[in-house]
């Protein structure tokens, strides 16, 4: 989930710059586990040309096969129980 070399920067409100970290940190996490969320995006509350303008911004998950919600469940649920 990090940039590529050749990706150009862009700059990014402190509230999308930490939605971005909290998605990477999620990535890696769920990566050490052996989940990937393929569709995991950050969403902020207006079109792109407004984006300097967000607030907030989200981590979306994205959908996941069946098979990839019961891997899913099982981490959590032994995360929980350890």
């Amino acid at each position: 989930m990090t940039p590529t070399p050749s990706a150009p920067r862009t700059l990014h409100t402190p509230k999308i710059q930490e939605a971005l970290d909290a998605r990477d940190a999620l990535a890696t996490a769920l990566s050490q586990a052996g989940i990937q969320l393929p569709a995991m995006d950050i969403r902020t509350p207006w079109a792109d040309d407004r984006k300097a303008e967000a607030q907030y911004a989200l981590v979306h998950l994205g959908v996941c096969s069946a098979p990839i919600a019961l891997m899913l469940a099982d981490v959590i649920t032994k995360g929980i129980a350890g």
